[in-house]
């Protein structure tokens, strides 16, 4: 990763440019930022430059066999703890080296992911991820070995205060006389969780909330965003990048359950089967989280739909697309249906999340409704 591609932060970049420079380099470091700051992005990008053979004004070079294996994150001298826990493919004894294939990926995917998103790529929502003895045990084995390519062995610690109670005594004496040109760099969202005694063995970093200028010239090179929706999105996530990609994430959802739900109700309202078929087939392919989300759509339109039809429509929250369906829809949704519609879509939902068959409950619903809006 080049500093180039850290979102802002430039104070920080150009304090780690001078150090490397200076030979100034403190050998323990603690990036400390909120979500979305780019603390784990920064650690690797730093972690590359130092180790770059042809090191550029301001950035490493991109070229070398040290930055192109630094690049894929596979680089010998790299290592990397981060908060795991038990999934079906490790079913006991986890510690980072294990799950190291889907890292790589997901830090590829997204260096700004948070510890929820990287719950979900092993499959762990409902556990807590923590970094435990056996890691700290492959930190002290890993780091006591020469280098293999560079002159500097890095260790990265993402969510450094998920380091179990038990574990982090183990890193004192480490963190206090590393082994020579040996680097550490830990993040943390929360340095008040970490124990003291790691805390004076740091030298800490501290990362502010990204500024709007950084923030906006980022989202809108990545994506498709400008206007109203770009500014919205850059205010609402106040400095946060993951914040700013969940809500663009939702945006795209929002817009899909909307056109979906604009067809799904015209085919009710024509009681064209043939076509419920083909449409209840294309929902079947998006996933259960996807199918929970249109359900949940489906119930907000027939709220605001009713809150129209009885005449307080200043109080419904809408886009203007929605709001002029909404419009037009409404006089269908009245007191003769508006319960039953309610409960339907609410027990579509509920059987939604305990796995039941899409396609025949799609079916069902879209029949049960298509009589409902026969009661004006």
């Amino acid at each position: 990763m080049f500093f180039s591609e850290v979102i802002g932060q430039e104070t920080i970049k150009r304090s780690l440019i001078k150090s490397v420079k200076n030979n100034r380099v403190s050998h323990a470091q603690l990036f400390v930022g909120a979500e979305g700051s780019g603390s784990l992005a920064m650690a690797i990008a730093f972690a590359q430059y130092i180790s770059c053979e042809d090191k550029r004004e301001g950035d490493s070079c991109g070229k070398c066999p040290s930055c192109v294996k630094y690049m894929a994150l596979a680089h010998p001298d790299l290592h990397f703890i981060f908060p795991v826990a038990t999934n079906k493919e490790v079913p006991k004894n986890p510690r980072s080296d294990l799950f190291m294939k889907q890292w790589r990926t997901a830090v590829k995917d997204n260096p700004y992911m948070s510890l929820g998103q990287w719950h979900r790529y092993l499959g762990i929502e409902n556990k807590q991820a923590i970094i435990n003895v056996e890691d700290c045990n492959e930190i002290i084995k890993k780091l006591s070995l020469k280098t293999f390519e560079s002159e500097y062995k890095v260790m990265i610690i993402w969510k450094a205060e998920r380091l179990f109670h038990s574990a982090a005594p183990k890193l004192l004496k480490i963190l206090e006389e590393p082994p020579p040109k040996t680097l550490f760099l830990l993040t943390t969202e929360n340095s008040e969780q970490i124990i003291q005694t790691i805390l004076s063995r740091t030298q800490i970093v501290r990362f502010k909330k990204l500024d709007y200028e950084s923030l906006e010239a980022a989202l809108s090179s990545k994506y498709n965003l400008e206007g109203d929706k770009l500014n919205y999105v850059v205010k609402t996530s106040v400095g946060n990048y993951t914040e700013a990609l969940r809500l663009i994430d939702h945006s795209i959802i929002k817009e899909f359950n909307f056109i979906e739900f604009q067809k799904w109700m015209r085919m009710c309202f024509r009681k064209d089967v043939i076509k419920m078929m083909e449409w209840i087939d294309e929902i079947a392919k998006i996933g259960r989280e996807r199918q929970k989300s249109f359900i949940e759509h489906a119930l907000q339109m027939v709220r605001e739909c009713l809150m129209i039809n009885y005449g307080v429509g200043q109080l419904v929250v809408l886009t203007v697309e929605e709001r002029k369906f909404a419009n037009n829809f409404s006089p269908f949704v009245n007191q003769n249906n508006c319960i039953a519609m309610t409960e339907a879509l609410n027990k579509a939902y509920f059987n939604i999340e305990r796995n039941a068959n899409i396609r025949i409950l799609l079916l069902d619903l879209s029949i049960l409704i298509s009589e409902m809006l026969k009661k004006r």
